[in-house]
């Protein structure tokens, strides 16, 4: 059976590199991301049950959950920064 999480994020999460880090608003108003596999809230401190860290691309747009990270790996041949 197919994971259901998996949709067509290989358009924009192959190959690429993502850093562990902290989430933090990219600009104001902005007050979550979602994992984009699970779509668990990632946030700051502030939002009870969130996420607080997670790994990202550079620019902060994609972000993955460290149990997805784990997950899909090797087959999105991700590299850590």
């Amino acid at each position: 059976m197919a994971d259901p999480r998996l949709t067509n994020q290989a358009k924009f999460l192959a190959g690429k590199t993502l850093a562990f880090r902290q989430w933090s608003s990219p600009r104001p108003g902005w007050d979550h991301d979602h994992c984009a596999f699970c779509w668990v809230k990632l946030a700051g401190s502030e939002v009870p049950g969130a996420l607080h860290e997670g790994y990202a691309t550079p620019n902060g747009e994609h972000w993955v959950c460290a149990s997805c990270f784990a997950d899909f790996r090797a087959m999105f041949q991700w590299q850590v920064a």
